[in-house]
């Protein structure tokens, strides 16, 4: 069953956002009209899913799709986020408002669940249900070659009756050894590990072999009584397990891509090379071109919020920012006042880039950090 949920609150603040035209909202604007790789039947991403979905344990399950924009405290109170996680940050989160975010996790889709009706009914009832959710989701974070601030995510959790079963760790395990043959075939080697995660005690995670090394893919748990409460769920009657995972990590493994902007490519000659399983060969390595820029900034200076804004001017031509260099000096710059040396490397997958198209580009970042940061340049 397909489960569409809509929210009037969400709808009403696309249509704020539509309106603005400051950097934070003119960009939030830009990411959320970003296509969902995860339904676009060319991508690796939308290949996976599918894969999945067609795996003998999940035949039953349920899909739901839900609003990117959600309440804040639907996404991390109701699942046991401590007070200071990281997540709950505007340095992380992108905040519509005070109570409104970008989607950082499709985890959410839990609480969506739940209160459809039909599914409402069959957990009166005491009947097992399960379902899947992915698409895109959104953080702030760094660049480079392995990063984006906007990704696909996919979710799934099962919950049971506990006169009907005690789901185990042997439990997680069969479900990620499902997963991991969907994405990387029949013939994968794994492993597992104890792992802690926010919503789910005991967790595991997996590694798969590749190329004579471990890599960790994928993680899974017992949802946590607390958190099965906390979403109206009784936790003496039902119990479950659930799993998360980035689509980007598993597919760049899958295929040892270079570079994570590739899967957004418009280059036929990239496009074609985009199947799970085959090993891309870069069409060429173009070089890059690097410029520096350093400035004094406040200490409230957060770097994340800067990254974004290289991402506005630069687009998918940065490919990583590197900080060179970051001090204090009150003699110098004054009390609380701090210096920053970013080092931006420019480099297109496709082409060669030129100065004159990358110089236009700096020089725009020059005026906006002096602009958005009130930095004084160096």
């Amino acid at each position: 069953m397909n489960i569409v949920v809509k929210s009037a609150e969400a709808e009403l603040l696309i249509k704020e956002l539509e309106l603005k035209t400051d950097p934070d909202g003119l960009r939030m604007k830009r990411y959320l009209g970003m296509p969902d790789l995860s339904r676009v039947p060319a991508s690796p991403l939308n290949e996976m899913v599918e894969n999945i979905l067609r795996q003998p344990n999940f035949k039953d399950f349920d899909l739901v799709e839900f609003p990117e924009i959600v309440p804040a405290s639907i996404s991390f109170d109701l699942f046991d986020f401590p007070a200071d996680h990281p997540a709950r940050s505007k340095s992380d989160t992108y905040y519509i408002n005070d109570k409104y975010i970008l989607r950082t996790h499709t985890t959410v889709m839990w609480y969506y669940y739940l209160n459809d009706a039909g599914i409402k009914q069959k957990m009166a009832a005491r009947q097992p249900v399960g379902c899947f959710s992915f698409g895109k989701v959104y953080r702030k974070d760094e660049i480079d070659r392995r990063h984006m601030n906007v990704f696909h995510q996919m979710d799934g959790w099962y919950l049971i009756p506990k006169d009907q079963k005690v789901i185990t760790t042997d439990d997680l395990k069969e479900v990620l050894a499902s997963i991991a043959r969907a994405v990387f075939g029949p013939e994968v080697k794994y492993r597992f590990n104890p792992d802690t995660f926010p919503y789910t005690d005991p967790s595991l995670e997996m590694e798969i072999e590749r190329e004579d090394k471990w890599v960790e893919v994928l993680g899974s748990g017992v949802v946590k009584g607390s958190v099965l409460d906390k979403i109206g769920v009784d936790s003496k009657i039902y119990n479950g397990w659930a799993f998360g995972f980035g689509l980007e990590r598993l597919a760049i493994v899958s295929m040892d891509l270079p570079d994570i902007r590739l899967l957004w490519s418009q280059d036929e000659r990239v496009k074609r090379q985009l199947k799970l399983g085959h090993k891309f060969k870069e069409v060429s390595k173009f070089p890059p071109i690097t410029r520096d820029i350093s400035f004094v900034v406040d200490k409230n200076f957060v770097p994340n919020n800067y990254f974004d804004l290289i991402r506005d001017m630069g687009g998918d031509l940065v490919e990583e920012v590197k900080l060179l260099d970051k001090y204090e000096n009150a003699e110098k710059f004054g009390a609380n006042k701090i210096s920053y040396t970013y080092r931006i490397v420019y480099r297109s997958n496709e082409r060669t880039l030129a100065t004159g198209e990358v110089d236009p580009i700096q020089d725009k970042i020059y005026q906006e950090t002096a602009k958005q940061f009130g930095a004084d340049l160096r």
